[in-house]
C-alpha cells in the first residue's frame, strides 16, 4: 500500500512538471509586446502594446510625459489613437488619464498591413500630435509570431516612469553647442569704482550713533544721519568748543566789517582797511558755516553721502575720533568687480576671454557674466612682486544680490571648441574618480555609461567619448536611477505585456 502511494505521488510531481513546462513553452511562443518612444517639442509618449492582429483588440498603455523643467505627467486632456493603414482608419479617444500620466487605449484592426499610429494630444495649455510610422498589422496570430525574433538579452536598467514622475527628472540630447577651452581658477568679488564712498568724521569728538540706520546692513538715503560728533565733556579741541570759537570769530569779523563799511562812506577809513576787514569777515563766515552745517545742540551730525547700505562700521559708540577719521563705508552695490587670478602659463590665452561662468564659496548657483550685463575690463600684462598670478577683471551688474568681499571658483572662456558635444553638469555621476552617465535608451531603459570629459564651465561640460551625438542623456535624476538600481525594487503598474 505505501508503495503505491509513493507511486503516485511521484507521477503527480512528473506531471505537473511536465504541465508547468509546456505553460512555459508557450508563454515562451506568445507575442512579446512592443514598445516604442516618441519625442515632440512639447511631449514625450511611451507606449506599449501587443502587435496588431486582425479582428483581434490590442490595448494600449501611453504614458505622456509634458517636457519642461521637471518631466511630469499629463494630468489632463483628450487623448486620441488612429491606426491608419492603406489610407483607411480607426481611432478611439481617452479623455482623461486612468491614473496620472497614462492612458488606456484600444484598437481593433480590420486591414492587414503597414500603416501609422498617430497619437493626438488636446489640453486646455497646448496641442500635440505624434506619429509612429511603420507599424504592422498582421493578417493572423500566426504570421504575427513568425515575424517577431527571438529576444535578445538586454542588460538595461527598468527605470518606471512612475519612479520618474515622483522626482526631479529630466533628459536632453546630446548636441554639439558652441563651447570654449576652459581656465579654472579662482578669484573674489569686489566693490566696483564709484560704486562705494567713505562716511568720515568732518571735526574732533566724541562719536554717537543716531539709530536703527547706523548698523551694518541697513538701507540709507543720500542725507540720511548716520553719526553725531559731540565734545561731552572734553577739555579742548572738541566740536562743541570748535562751535563756540568760530561762532565768536564769525560775529566780531561781521561786526567789523559793517562798521568798516559805515567809515568808508565818511573816508574815515582807508580803502585797505576796508579790504581787510572784509576779508577777514568772509574767512570767518566761511569758517563758521563748515562747522555749523548739520550741527545741533548735542553735536555735529554726519550723513550718508550716498544711497545704498552701510557696508561696515570703523567706531564704536563713545570712541573719541579726529577730523578725517573713517566712520563707515556706504555701497551702493549696483556694480561689482569679479577679479579672476590666473596662472602665467595661461598669459597668451588672455586677449582670448571674453567671458566667464562663477560661483561663490557661499552656495551652488553659477553665475554667468554674459547674464549679468558684464563686460571685461582688463587683464594684467606681468605679475606682481606681492603675487604670481595675473589679474583678469571683469564690471557685472550685482542683481543678484552678490556680496562684495566674497571668493569665488571661476571658470574663464578662452580659445572657441568647434563641435564640441556638450551636456549638463547635473548629469554626472561620479564614482572612484571616473564619470558615468545614464542614456536613454526607451521610454523606461537606461543604460549606465562611463565617459571621458573635456573641459567645464561650471555649467556644462565638454563630452570626449561613452555617448554619441543625439543619444539622450539624464540630466537631473541620475542619483535616483542609481539608487532604485540598489535597491531592486520598482512598483507595481498596469503596462500591457
Amino acid at each position: 500500500m505505501n508503495k503505491f502511494i509513493l507511486t503516485t505521488i511521484v507521477a503527480v510531481i512528473v506531471l505537473a512538471s511536465c504541465s508547468s513546462k509546456k505553460e512555459e513553452q508557450v508563454h515562451d511562443h506568445g507575442p512579446k509586446p512592443l514598445t516604442y518612444t516618441m519625442y515632440s517639442n512639447q511631449s514625450e509618449i511611451f507606449v506599449e502594446f501587443k502587435p496588431l492582429v486582425v479582428g483581434n483588440t490590442s490595448k494600449f498603455a501611453a504614458h505622456f510625459t509634458v517636457l519642461g523643467e521637471n518631466f511630469l505627467p499629463l494630468t489632463e486632456g483628450t487623448v486620441t489613437v488612429s491606426l491608419v493603414v492603406n489610407g483607411k482608419g480607426i481611432r478611439q479617444s481617452a479623455t482623461a488619464p486612468a491614473v496620472p500620466g497614462i492612458y488606456r487605449l484600444a484598437l481593433t484592426p480590420k486591414i492587414a498591413g503597414t500603416g501609422k499610429l498617430i497619437f493626438d494630444l488636446v489640453t486646455k495649455s497646448f496641442t500635440d500630435q505624434i506619429v509612429i510610422e511603420d507599424v504592422k498589422v498582421f493578417a493572423d496570430e500566426k504570421s504575427m509570431l513568425a515575424d517577431q525574433s527571438a529576444e535578445s538579452a538586454n542588460s538595461d536598467i527598468t527605470y518606471l516612469k512612475e519612479q520618474a514622475w515622483k522626482v526631479e527628472f529630466a533628459n536632453a540630447p546630446v548636441t554639439k553647442q558652441p563651447f570654449s577651452n576652459i581656465i579654472k581658477t579662482n578669484g573674489q568679488l569686489l566693490s566696483a569704482p564709484g560704486d562705494e564712498m567713505m562716511v568720515i568724521a568732518k571735526a574732533s569728538g566724541i562719536v554717537l550713533f543716531s539709530g536703527s540706520k547706523t548698523i551694518i546692513g541697513s538701507e540709507v538715503n543720500a542725507g540720511t544721519n548716520l553719526f553725531t560728533v559731540t565734545g561731552a565733556d572734553i577739555a579742548e579741541g572738541n566740536i562743541d568748543a570748535k562751535y563756540k570759537d568760530a561762532k565768536a570769530k564769525y560775529e566780531k569779523a561781521k561786526m567789523d566789517y559793517e562798521r568798516a563799511t559805515e567809515l568808508l562812506k565818511d573816508k574815515i577809513v582807508s580803502q585797505k582797511d576796508f579790504q581787510q576787514s572784509k576779508l577777514d569777515f568772509e574767512s570767518a563766515q566761511t569758517a563758521f558755516n563748515t562747522i555749523a552745517k548739520n550741527y545741533s545742540a548735542r553735536g555735529q551730525a554726519v550723513l550718508a553721502n550716498i544711497s545704498g547700505f552701510v557696508k561696515n562700521i570703523f567706531v564704536t559708540e563713545g570712541q573719541f575720533v579726529e577730523a578725517g577719521t573713517p566712520l563707515a563705508t556706504i555701497s551702493k552695490n549696483r556694480k561689482l568687480i569679479l577679479q579672476a587670478n590666473v596662472s602665467q602659463k595661461y598669459f597668451n590665452n588672455l586677449s582670448a576671454i571674453t567671458s566667464a561662468n562663477f560661483k561663490t564659496t557661499e552656495g551652488e548657483t553659477v553665475y554667468s557674466t554674459a547674464q549679468l550685463n558684464g563686460k571685461i575690463i582688463s587683464y594684467g600684462r606681468s605679475a606682481t612682486a606681492h603675487s604670481p598670478f595675473i589679474p583678469v577683471t571683469f564690471e557685472i551688474d550685482n542683481i543678484q544680490n552678490l556680496i562684495p568681499g566674497s571668493i569665488a571658483e571661476v571658470y574663464l572662456k578662452s580659445i572657441p571648441i568647434p563641435g564640441a558635444l556638450v551636456i549638463p553638469v547635473t548629469s554626472l555621476l561620479e564614482e572612484q574618480g571616473n564619470f558615468f552617465v545614464y542614456v536613454q535608451t526607451e521610454g523606461e531603459s537606461f543604460q549606465k555609461r562611463e565617459i571621458t570629459l573635456g573641459a567645464s564651465d561650471g555649467i556644462n561640460v565638454q563630452l570626449l567619448s561613452g555617448v554619441a551625438e543625439g543619444e539622450r542623456v539624464v540630466t537631473k535624476g541620475a542619483y535616483q536611477i542609481k539608487l532604485s538600481t540598489a535597491t531592486g525594487t520598482l512598483p507595481a503598474h498596469g503596462h500591457e505585456h
